[in-house]
């Protein structure tokens, strides 16, 4: 996270002071670099500026309308998977044929909605899902253009929770099954065949895992054109894995290039990646203060004001996640191995675990690499409300991007009886 750095004694973020953006707007506290973003999602852009393509961020990974709108200045279309992701990226300007949906249990509203606004195209995930697309196409009068979602049966060698491209996982169609299904949409009259998609997973490090997938999906891409199936498009997925700790992750250059290798005969397809990730993880951090500390039986606690409630990846999947102090460690400092934990009544609630810090009640501290799958998978649980969003535009430059939620916002729409 190149924005941050020590001046004087503190941390910064950009040129702004990291004590000042707390004491702005409180704690727990999302901030993200709208530079880091660009220059991420301008790494694909450049390596792909000679060949048709869409780069398709995925919305789950941070949903933020500012955070939306600035990729859509970009030209980035949008993976999504769900009617309120849709309407998020409407919101935020995108423009609905950059907008692929994807998921494995899309209803009828949101198969509708989709139609109606006229999206690129949908991520088929199931054979059914495939008749009811046609089906309420059918009702509309439309043509629904499709994808299949493949599922090639390759080891994305990451956590099994975030490994999609399995033939265990639920997602996408069977690599077995694939051509059959091709047939059968093939025959469907308000269906219209524009492409063929595959994701295998997300934090993948090493680059052997998508080009296996890529070999299977070409195998395939040719057994459909032999049977007079022409597509227009090849979907490769995104996933590619970041810097936490010290992993050693591909770039977006090295991963392109390599997969445009195997394309060069198929200079007429249009290539899109889904990046999320990659895009925003390095761009976010979590502020959070310490409401305490406490040393027993040999234990150190660092309680803070953040918890699993705001930033789930450590309980979860158990996330190795960078934490810095904001008042820069002196040589002289003590320092013990801290427990950083949250206040949510639970005991999976640890941001990390066994850190050297020298800190006392009211330190801030910061948690780096909390771009992607922070606030966007952050709830409620306990009643606390989620934390503000702040941009840096670079300099000194910041502004609120959602405002921190109050106690009236946790029971909006219940009823007291």
């Amino acid at each position: 996270m190149k924005f941050l750095h020590y001046c004087n004694g503190q941390l910064l973020a950009d040129e702004v002071a990291i004590a000042d953006l707390a004491k702005q707007y409180g704690t727990p506290l999302y901030v993200y670099s709208a530079a880091h973003m660009t220059k991420q999602f301008l790494a694909y852009q450049q390596i792909l500026q000679d060949k048709k393509h869409l780069i398709c961020y995925a919305v789950k990974a941070n949903s933020n309308l500012s955070v939306l709108n600035l990729l859509a200045k970009l030209g980035a279309g949008f993976d999504i998977v769900s009617q309120g992701e849709l309407e998020r990226v409407l919101k935020a300007g995108a423009e609905p044929r950059k907008i692929v949906f994807s998921g494995v249990a899309k209803s009828i509203e949101e198969i509708k909605r989709a139609l109606e606004v006229g999206i690129k195209c949908f991520n088929v995930e199931s054979e059914a899902e495939l008749y009811r697309i046609n089906e309420i196409a059918q009702q509309l009068g439309k043509i629904a253009t499709i994808s299949l979602r493949i599922n090639p049966d390759v080891d994305a060698k990451t956590h099994p929770y975030i490994s999609t491209g399995l033939r265990e996982n639920k997602f996408g169609i069977s690599y077995q099954l694939a051509l059959d299904v091709y047939r059968k949409a093939a025959s469907l009259n308000h269906i219209k065949i524009v492409g063929i998609d595959c994701h295998i997973g997300s934090q993948l490090t090493e680059l052997s895992p998508f080009l296996d997938a890529a070999d299977r999906i070409l195998i395939l891409v040719d057994k459909l054109k032999a049977e007079n199936i022409h597509l227009e498009h090849i979907d490769l997925g995104g996933g590619l894995g970041v810097c936490y700790d010290n992993e050693t992750p591909i770039s977006a250059s090295t991963l392109v290039s390599e997969l445009l290798a195997k394309l060069t005969n198929y200079a007429d397809l249009e290539i899109i990646f889904e990046p999320g990730r990659s895009i925003v993880a390095n761009a976010g951090l979590l502020i959070t203060k310490v409401e305490y500390t406490k040393h027993q039986d040999g234990n150190y606690f660092a309680i803070v004001d953040a918890g699993m409630n705001d930033l789930i990846r450590p309980a979860l999947y158990k996330a190795w996640m960078r934490v810095l102090p904001v008042r820069e460690p002196k040589s002289s400092d003590k320092k013990e191995c801290y427990n950083i934990v949250g206040p949510i009544c639970e005991s999976s609630d640890v941001l990390a675990y066994q850190r050297e810090l020298s800190v006392e009640q009211s330190d801030l501290l910061v948690i780096c690499s909390a771009g992607a799958y922070g606030f966007s998978m952050a709830s409620n649980y306990n009643s606390h409300p989620r934390p503000a969003e702040v941009l840096l535009e670079g300099g000194k430059q910041h502004k609120l991007i959602r405002k921190r939620e109050t106690f009236d916002d946790l029971w909006r729409g219940e009823l007291v009886l």
